[in-house]
C-alpha cells in the first residue's frame, strides 16, 4: 500500500474542523462526520474507513450534516465519506484495529506507551492542560521552561503566514514559563501523584551553573522523569542564555555538565538550529552527560512588515522582534538537522526527541525514520487541540501494523542510509519524464508557463492541453509540482531520451 493521502486537503478546505461539530448531532447514521473529515485532513484515511459502522449509509442519505455545517453549502460531507468506500475502502488489508502494543517505546529506558510528547511551550504549561492532554492519549510532555528569573511577556506576541484554515509558518516572541519555580515544582507533585505512568520531562534554563544545578535537582526531587535543557529560545530578553547557549558548544557541554552533576534522572540537551551544524553542541552535551539530544526549536525570523507602520508582525505598538518560526514550514529544516544527529556515529546510543512542524502521523514517522526515538509536537496542538493524538496514533498504529512492524522502535534510522548530505552520490545517466493525465487536466496552462519561464521550454500547449517536446525536458519535474489539479505525475525511469511520447 502507497501510505500518502488520497483524498487532499483541498477537497475539505473549508471545513472548519469544529469543535462539537453540529454535523456529528445531525447525522441520522451516526457516523460522526467531524471525525472522519479530520482523519482525512490528518492523512488517516485507511484507519477511518474501517472504523466506519455503515459505508452505504450515505447513498440514500438527504445529507443533513451539511445543512447543519457551519460552513452550510461550502463542505461536501456527504461525498468526502462517501469516498472514503470508493476510493478507501479497497486499499484497506485490515480490519479495525484496537491494539496500540506496537506503538510502545521507551526515552532512555523510561516506558512510554506511545511516542508522541507535547513539546516544552504553551500546550504543555500548567497542570490543567497537562492533564488533559494525558487524558487525551499523549504519553508524556516536556513542560514548559522553568527559571529563576521573572517573565514578563508581550502581547501580541504570535503571527503566522497561513494558507486556507491551516497555519503553513508559525512565529512567536513568547518567553519561558511566568509561574515560579515554586509554583511549577508543586504542578509536577500533582501530575506523578496523578499520572504516574505518564512522562513527566521538565525544561529549564540557569544562568549559571548553580542555577542549571539546582533546577534539574529539584526537579528530579519533585517527580520529573526527565531533565530537558534549554539550549535553544531565541526570545530570551538577556544575552548570553537560550540560543546564545547553544550556539557555543563549550556552553553547551559545561552546562549540561552543571545540571546533570547531582541527579540520576536522564538529560536531554535541546539544540538550537540556528547554526551551520549541529554535531558538534549534541557531542558537547553528550561529553556533559546527556543522554539524548532533543531538536529543532524554533527558527529566528522576521515575519510580515507593514507596509504602511513599516514594523514587523507581530507588532508591538510601534515595534517588534526577531522571533521563533515553527510551524509545517519548518519540517525540511528540522528534517535535515535529525538526520544529521542520526548519522553520527559519536551519538550512538543517544535517544533523539525529533520536533518541528509534525501535524500528522506521516510527519512523526519520517522524523523516525531519520533516527528520532520519539517526537514532539506544539504548533499543530495549538491550531486544532489535544484531539489530534487521536489521528496521530490511529495513523501511525495502522500503518506499522500493516507493513508488519512488530515494535515501533523498528522505524527508527530506516531512511538514513537513503540520505546524503551532498549530491555527488546521486546517479545522473537516467532521465524520469512527467506523464501527463489528460483526462484530469482542465487546460489551465500552470505548466507551461512555469516551464517556459522557469524551466527548459519543454512544454506547449496545444488545443489547451500540454504536449511534452522530450529533446528540451530535462525530468526536472517543476510542471509536476505546479499543476493545481495533479494531472501531471512521473513516467518510469529510463536510460536514454526517447524520440516520441
Amino acid at each position: 500500500m502507497i501510505f500518502q493521502p488520497t483524498i487532499k486537503r483541498r477537497d475539505m478546505i473549508n471545513c472548519a474542523l469544529c469543535d462539537n461539530a453540529p454535523c456529528d448531532k445531525a447525522c441520522p447514521a451516526g457516523l460522526n462526520p467531524s471525525t472522519r473529515l479530520r482523519s482525512i485532513w490528518f492523512g488517516g484515511e485507511q484507519h477511518s474507513v474501517i472504523s466506519l459502522p455503515a459505508l452505504n449509509a450515505c447513498e440514500d442519505c438527504q445529507a443533513p450534516c451539511e445543512k447543519a455545517c457551519l460552513n452550510s453549502g461550502m463542505v461536501s460531507i456527504k461525498k468526502l465519506i462517501s469516498r472514503l468506500k470508493s476510493e478507501i475502502k479497497a486499499t484497506v488489508s485490515r480490519e479495525q484495529i484496537a491494539n496500540e502494543d506496537v506503538l510502545q517505546t521507551d526515552i532512555c529506558g523510561i516506558p512510554l506507551e506511545n511516542p508522541f510528547l507535547l513539546s516544552s511551550s504553551v500546550v504543555s504549561s500548567n497542570y490543567d492542560m497537562c492533564a488533559r492532554a494525558f487524558e487525551a492519549g499523549w504519553a508524556g510532555v516536556s513542560f514548559k521552561t522553568i527559571c529563576n528569573f521573572d517573565i514578563h511577556e508581550t502581547s501580541p506576541r504570535y503571527s503566522a503566514i497561513t494558507g486556507g484554515s491551516s497555519i503553513i509558518g508559525f512565529k512567536n516572541i513568547e518567553q519561558l514559563s511566568n509561574h515560579s519555580v515554586m509554583e511549577n515544582m508543586e504542578i509536577f507533585k500533582k501530575l506523578k501523584r496523578n499520572y504516574p505512568h505518564k512522562f513527566l520531562m521538565v525544561s529549564i534554563m540557569g544562568r549559571n551553573d548553580e542555577e542549571w544545578s539546582q533546577l534539574a535537582k529539584g526537579c528530579e526531587d519533585t517527580g520529573a522523569d526527565a531533565i530537558e535543557l534549554n539550549f535553544s529560545c531565541p526570545n530570551m530578553v538577556e544575552a548570553g542564555l537560550g540560543s546564545d547557549i547553544g550556539q557555543s558548544p563549550e556552553y553547551v557541554e559545561r552546562f549540561t555538565k552543571a545540571a546533570c552533576s547531582g541527579i540520576k534522572i536522564p538529560v536531554l540537551a535541546k539544540l538550537t538550529p540556528n547554526v551551520a551544524t549541529m554535531c558538534e553542541a549534541a557531542e558537547a552535551a553528550q561529553r556533559g552527560g546527556a543522554r539524548g539530544i532533543s531538536a529543532i526549536n524554533t527558527i529566528k525570523s522576521i515575519m510580515r512588515i507593514n507596509l504602511d507602520t513599516f514594523v514587523s508582525s507581530p507588532a508591538v505598538g510601534a515595534a517588534s522582534a526577531v522571533g521563533g518560526y515553527s510551524g509545517k514550514a519548518v519540517k525540511p529544516i528540522a528534517l535535515r538537522f535529525i538526520a544529521e544527529l542520526g548519522n553520527d556515529k559519536a551519538l550512538t546510543g543517544m535517544h533523539i526527541s525529533g520536533m518541528g512542524g509534525i501535524e500528522t502521523w506521516q510527519d512523526a514517522a519520517e522524523f523516525m525514520l531519520l533516527g528520532a526515538g520519539s517526537v514532539q509536537v506544539t504548533t499543530a496542538v495549538m491550531q486544532y487541540g489535544y484531539r489530534i493524538i487521536d489521528d496521530l496514533k490511529a495513523g501511525m498504529n495502522y500503518y506499522l501494523k500493516d507493513r508488519g512492524f512488530k515494535n515501533i522502535k523498528e522505524l527508527v534510522g530506516l531512511g538514513l542510509s537513503h540520505v546524503s548530505s551532498t549530491t555527488d552520490v546521486l546517479e545522473r545517466d537516467t532521465i524520469v519524464y512527467p506523464k501527463f493525465i489528460l483526462k484530469s487536466c482542465i487546460g489551465c496552462g500552470r505548466c507551461g508557463i512555469s516551464c517556459r519561464d522557469g524551466g527548459h521550454q519543454a512544454i506547449e500547449m496545444k488545443d489547451k492541453k500540454p504536449v511534452l517536446n522530450l529533446k528540451r525536458c530535462v525530468g526536472c519535474h517543476l510542471c509536476t509540482l505546479v499543476c493545481p489539479n495533479g494531472a501531471i505525475q512521473s513516467s518510469e525511469r529510463r536510460v536514454h531520451k526517447q524520440e516520441e511520447w
